[in-house]
């Protein structure tokens, strides 16, 4: 071993590279240990003194804490070497071999790796190799290393056109952008995405990017996106800020290390709140009709069944998002147009298979494949008695589950054991009426249905859940009697909970009832953040908060609760039309409603201007619409559009009298009836329906259509009232850690 190198004395190796060897020594003059950084003595080839200067040019521009100090460039017995900051402490690659990192420590890091970013592209300079081991650990915080393929930025075509001759990788290739394996324009945007990778990794234990090779990488970064993550507001901040960082135009990355920087520390902020977060990498699993391989009229059901059925099984997985898929994307994946269904659906990886049915017997064949590549990552065929179809779906998401190595969600330690009726014959009827349940005109059908179901087995709580649902709609618009069926609504949904109390979908459907019905949205969002915090994927929970914080004027909360929402599932759609309309918002709102009747299109167009296509809609609707309840709401707004005080009028007490209780629906029409002068009526349905729990005092402030009841001593204590609920339930949302979940749920709230 080498002993001396000019004033220096070698102590011990530190490391050794394809490039040379650092060592520990001893600065003799000055009497201070350093590492000290040597290219092999055997390699003499031009272009590696090149990069060493570089390195140090690189280097000695910067002062900056969390930049490795360099204190002297030499030459002795022929060898170039660099003296620098003797560090204690460990590069970040062996820290991540002990696995993830605590999300604090992590957005620590990535603000001090931003901070030295900074300050290298301040003078200029891309440092085009960012990975774990150049990451250094101490006591007093990160410290950058290896400046070697760092590169001034006039220096740009140089060498594009070296790489280009050469057909050299520069850089390391889990870490690289996209532009840097093309031979594209490198800027500072390089090095964040580079970050971005960094603090995946950190905060996963694994690469962002899969690949075993040069070419499996290149074609992952190019053509794939790291797993959403999730377990929290603080980590679905992180989330955004790496996705954006993810880009593949640098253009759309964030414009500097400043920029990001000030990303991760409003997630830092996020943290000071007593709750120590949960970070889940999010994969979605997209599950496909399956095929019936012949026409089969006592099986047509089953396609779509069993993806509802594998649906409810698997939900509840830790970091897995489950989401059922159409024929239409089925359709895409028989043809291989796997990159457009990816792109449509956010999905990671795709369940597809087949059904045949020969005698008695059922067979199934599954295929599990990754998108948007299509690599199958398993296959199973199974067979069962064509009479046992929920056997069979047990097993197949029990096989699913162990090749996904997924667990239940601790805290609500769940078995592998899904919701499942007694008999195939209640199965079926279950199945059957789902495909029926959300077409206004298909109401009784699937009620039946349910009911046939029940019949066979009374203690499926999924069932009793859904039943509940279709017995609210139907009193709501007046297809059933409203006292009967709201009576039954709530048996219904009492039964499911009471044989099911973590059902998912249960507590979704009762929040309807529980905030529309009984005047209870406090209530309602209180259990829903509970369910919610227990199972952090389920999207269906995210969609009955929209909701419920939008009843209690927690109108920032119900569109974060969207947000998650959508997140979890991108096809999924929510009430937050209602929620851009109370705040004003109506224009969104407008965009945003895919209802069935889509109301926003009869309250929209006035609030821009466009009265008359309003009223063109509306009467539209009405004559579509087969309850009488829809059609006196539709002609109630439609008379007051027209100025027909009377028939405005006329049409509400008919919405009225068929059993209409909707708060949020009632205050949309009570408005209309100010319009038309009928204020004394309009101020006896507000005070109702504040008093039954519509605690949103946002609209009762802000509608200008209410402007002549704003003066009205009686208007004036119901929007006190309004907003004492509206305060009492946001100390109840923050008891409960609804902050934690959803952030504060108002602007300065």
């Amino acid at each position: 071993m080498l002993e001396r190198l000019g004033p220096y004395r070698l102590i011990r190796e530190l490391g050794r590279g394809g490039m040379g060897v650092v060592y520990a020594a001893q600065d003799e003059r000055l009497g201070r240990r350093v590492a000290l950084k040597t290219i092999h003595e055997h390699l003499a080839d031009p272009r590696l003194r090149e990069r060493f200067w570089r390195e140090a040019r690189a280097a000695a521009a910067i002062d900056h804490p969390h930049v490795c100090r360099l204190f002297e460039v030499g030459e002795a017995e022929g060898r170039l070497y660099l003296a620098m900051e003797l560090l204690e402490g460990e590069p970040l690659s062996a820290r991540l071999e002990r696995g993830a990192l605590p999300l604090e420590e992590v957005l620590r890091i990535g603000g001090e790796v931003l901070g030295a970013l900074e300050a290298l592209h301040g003078v200029g300079v891309v440092h085009r190799d960012l990975k774990p081991s150049n990451i250094f650990l101490t006591p007093g915080g990160v410290r950058l290393l290896d400046f070697g393929l760092a590169l001034s930025l006039d220096a740009q075509e140089a060498d594009a056109s070296r790489l280009t001759q050469t057909g050299m990788l520069l850089g390391t290739p889990g870490f690289m952008a996209p532009e840097q394996w093309t031979g594209g324009p490198i800027g500072p945007q390089a090095d964040l995405f580079a970050v971005a990778a960094l603090l995946f990794e950190m905060v996963t234990g694994r690469p962002a990017f899969r690949g075993q090779t040069p070419v499996e990488m290149f074609h992952s970064i190019m053509h794939e996106r790291p797993p959403a993550l999730g377990g929290g507001p603080a980590t679905e901040e992180l989330d955004a800020v790496l996705q954006a960082a993810f880009a593949r135009d640098p253009a759309l990355r964030p414009a500097t290390a400043r920029a990001m920087a000030d990303a991760l520390a409003a997630v830092e902020r996020r943290l000071r709140a007593p709750e120590t977060p949960v970070v889940m990498r999010l994969e979605r699993l997209l599950l496909l009709p399956f095929r019936l391989l012949r026409p089969d009229p006592e099986l047509d059901f089953l396609p779509l069944g069993l993806v509802d059925a594998l649906t409810a099984s698997l939900t509840g997985l830790d970091g897995l998002v489950v989401k059922p898929g159409t024929e239409e994307q089925a359709e895409l994946a028989r043809r291989g147009a796997l990159a457009p269904l990816a792109e449509l659906t956010h999905a990671q990886m795709a369940l597809s298979g087949s059904l045949l049915r020969a005698g008695s017997r059922l067979r199934a064949s599954a295929q599990l494949r990754r998108l948007p590549e299509g690599e199958v990552l398993w296959a199973q065929t199974l067979e069962a008695d064509a009479a046992d179809v929920f056997g069979l779906q047990d097993t197949l998401a029990l096989r699913l589950v162990e090749r996904l190595e997924v667990r239940w969600n601790s805290d609500r330690a769940r078995r592998l054991q899904p919701d499942t009726p007694a008999t195939a014959r209640a199965y079926e009827c279950y199945l059957r009426a789902n495909q029926l349940a959300y077409t206004f005109g298909r109401l009784p059908a699937a009620r039946d249905l349910y009911l046939a179901c029940l019949a066979e087995d009374p203690r499926y709580a999924p069932a009793w859940a859904r039943l509940g649902r279709i017995y609210r709609i139907q009193a709501k618009y007046g297809e059933i009697p409203a006292d009967e069926g709201r009576r039954k609504a709530r048996e219904a949904f009492e039964r499911a909970l009471e044989l099911s109390p973590e059902l998912a979908v249960a507590h979704y459907l009762y929040a309807h009832y529980e905030i529309e019905d009984l005047g209870r949205p406090k209530d309602a969002l209180l259990r829903l953040l509970e369910q919610a915090r227990r199972a952090p994927t389920t999207a269906d929970l995210f969609a009955g908060l929209v909701v419920a914080c939008r009843f209690v004027g927690l109108l920032d909360a119900s569109m974060e609760a969207d947000r998650r929402a959508r997140r979890l599932d991108p096809g999924l759609r929510t009430s937050v039309p209602y929620t851009h309309w109370m705040r004003g918002e109506y224009a969104e709102a407008l965009a945003q409603d895919f209802e069935d009747h889509t109301w926003m299109a009869c309250y929209v167009p006035p609030m821009l201007g466009r009265p008359e296509q309003a009223v063109a809609a509306c009467r539209e609707r009405e004559q579509r619409a087969s309850q009488a309840t829809a059609q006196a709401i539709f002609a109630c707004t439609r008379a007051a559009l027209e100025g027909d005080a009377a028939g405005a009028r006329a049409a509400f007490e008919r919405a009225a009298a068929g059993g209409f209780r909707d708060p949020e629906g009632l205050y949309l029409l009570l408005r209309s009836l100010v319009r038309v002068g009928a204020e004394e009526r309009a101020l006896e349905g507000l005070e109702d329906i504040v008093a039954r729990g519509f605690a949103c005092p946002q609209p009762l402030e802000r509608d200008p259509w209410l402007e002549p009841l704003r003066s009205e001593p009686r208007f004036v204590a119901l929007l006190e009232r309004a907003r004492a609920a509206h305060e009492d339930a946001l100390t109840a949302y923050r008891n409960a850690g609804g902050e934690l979940l959803l952030g504060p749920g108002v602007r300065g709230g």
